[in-house]
């Protein structure tokens, strides 16, 4: 499995009053390294949406190990965990980029779709995407 990866530095404003990251901004930092990700293997979200593939989120997951804080750089490696026949699940870590300390694991599942939200069987509407997708798949 293939881990690709994407740098964020923490802005005072993704902090609370303590300085710690506010929970919900892993979220946004699951987005960022899964635009990153589709960007890396040459299907960036714009080139989808030309294509008429949408990747409407389903579920996601996120279990908090540490607390980051104000200006940590992060390092955040996603992958693709599993894939079905109209859906994807990418899996996330976010680590402190100086400490190497784990922050944050955690999973998002998207359905593969039209515009209209109708499922799309990935294989057959874009055989190269599907195949970029799985090739490198956690085994």
């Amino acid at each position: 499995m293939k881990k690709y990866e994407t740098e964020i530095r923490v802005i005072y404003a993704d902090t609370d009053a303590m300085g710690i990251i506010y929970h919900t901004n892993y979220i946004k930092w699951f987005e960022a390294g899964r635009n990153e990700f589709l960007r890396q293997i040459g299907y960036p979200y714009a080139r989808l949406e030309k294509e008429e593939i949408w990747l409407p989120v389903a579920a996601v997951t996120c279990e908090y190990k540490k607390p980051g804080r104000y200006d940590d750089v992060l390092l955040i490696q996603t992958w693709v965990k599993e894939m079905g026949a109209a859906t994807v699940v990418m899996g996330y870590e976010i680590f402190n980029k100086e400490s190497g300390e784990l922050l944050v694991i955690g999973t998002s599942k998207h359905g593969i779709t039209s515009p209209e939200l109708k499922p799309l069987r990935l294989k057959k509407v874009n055989p190269a995407l599907y195949q970029r997708l799985t090739e490198d798949l956690e085994k």
